[in-house]
């Protein structure tokens, strides 16, 4: 390796060290990254509603007000072709779920982000660049932190989905009396405006009430997408996991849930991990594979698998880490494996962990995080290749001893 490569390898590796002393000093595994990132989602969520409070206000102040400004208001939303009131009013509510680590908050967040962007960039709309710069960076954040937002909680699902419905037909409703005069036969009641809003949502379209001016018309639009986009993200989330149950136990009658209870834990998909999960399992011992990702259709798969960061205690929490017997991290990145242990101590500080150390100059580091077992394969690597070429005898205890460097 070159001076250059090596120092650049220094370099990552001291800066891994910093992240995981930083990491562990503030126990960010509690509240990184969904609470910054909730946070920012509620700001964005603000800055889109406060320009309706103060018309709201004026309503609320002269309720005898004809509803001209606040119909200018919604011609203005309609032209932009989404609410932009909505999109605010979700936002905030999505924070909320972002706070879970909700799945659905997530997506529901990233495809009002994205329409706020389009929002900005509409040829009839006057783009702010502070606005289009905070939701572009905030785009961009929630992509990269997709992994962190797993839980997909039937009740939470469906929860955030019938919020999403209920203040998508809210707007419809209260947008097409506001606008009635655009309508033919005009909308002057509850009813109507209630009837106009759920036929067109769910894009049935009967015709006996259509929209005659622009305004109504890009109301009509509007309302048809977002509509569409709640009801489609809504459906796929609270019907999505029912229908995948159903499929798995006709496709795998044979699979039964297994009792997670003084079992091993195997974080890492990779020959290590893979060949330690058919030890313990040939020798009668219960056996939970973490992996990152599902494996391919038709790839061999442990019996018990559970698909998320190693890292994250939920995931961790989800495989019965609370209950096990032990947590072996035996992937290929030493980072990776600390951060492993971290979890599994947070979540249950009785259970024992077994870390494999790749890089032997990361044992010292490895050992901060104060593992019961620092798997040293490095170590016996070298010591094995220098007994042969010593002659020296090849003492078995020795070896175990430097395999199983104890912290």
């Amino acid at each position: 390796m070159s001076p250059k490569a090596q120092l650049r390898s220094a370099g990552v590796q001291r800066i891994r060290q910093l992240w995981l002393r930083l990491y562990r000093t503030a126990r960010m595994e509690n509240w990184f990254p969904h609470v910054p990132l909730a946070l920012a989602v509620g700001l964005a969520g603000l800055v889109q509603t406060v320009p309706s409070i103060g018309r709201l206000q004026q309503l609320i102040t002269f309720p005898s007000q004809e509803l001209g400004g606040l119909s200018d208001g919604y011609s203005l939303l309609a032209i932009r072709g989404v609410p932009q009131d909505v999109i605010g009013v979700l936002l905030l509510i999505m924070s909320l779920g972002l706070l879970w680590r909700s799945r659905l908050a997530w997506v529901i967040t990233l495809l009002m982000t994205l329409a706020t962007l389009a929002l900005e960039l509409t040829p009839l709309s006057h783009p702010r660049p502070s606005v289009l710069a905070y939701n572009g960076v905030l785009f961009v954040l929630l992509l990269a932190t997709r992994r962190y937002f797993q839980r997909a909680s039937l009740a939470t699902g469906t929860l955030f989905a019938v919020t999403g419905i209920l203040l998508t037909l809210g707007y419809g409703v209260l947008g097409a009396y506001v606008l009635g005069a655009g309508f033919s036969p005009r909308i002057n009641d509850f009813t109507s405006a209630l009837y106009f809003a759920v036929v067109t949502m769910s894009t049935v379209g009967y015709g006996d009430i259509t929209p005659h001016t622009s305004e109504a018309r890009l109301f009509t639009v509007s309302l048809i997408v977002l509509g569409l986009v709640v009801f489609a993200t809504s459906l796929s989330v609270t019907l999505g996991p029912i229908v995948n149950q159903r499929l798995m136990n006709l496709l795998q009658p044979q699979r039964k849930s297994m009792k997670r209870k003084d079992h091993i834990i195997v974080v890492g998909d990779n020959p290590l991990a893979r060949n330690a999960i058919k030890a313990l399992s040939s020798r009668g011992l219960p056996v939970t594979a973490v992996w990152s990702s599902r494996p391919p259709e038709g790839a061999e798969a442990p019996p018990d698998l559970v698909v998320g960061d190693g890292g994250d205690t939920d995931v961790l929490s989800s495989a019965g880490v609370g209950s096990a017997r032990a947590v072996l991290a035996l992937s290929e990145d030493d980072s990776d494996n600390a951060f492993v242990v971290l979890a599994a101590k947070e979540v249950n500080e009785k259970v024992r962990t077994v870390v494999a150390v790749s890089d032997a100059h990361n044992l010292v580091r490895v050992r901060r995080v104060h593992p019961d077992v620092v798997l040293a394969l490095p170590v016996i690597g070298g010591e094995l290749l220098a007994m042969a070429l010593s002659g020296e005898e090849i003492k078995a205890d020795a070896l175990v001893e430097q395999l199983l460097k104890l912290s």
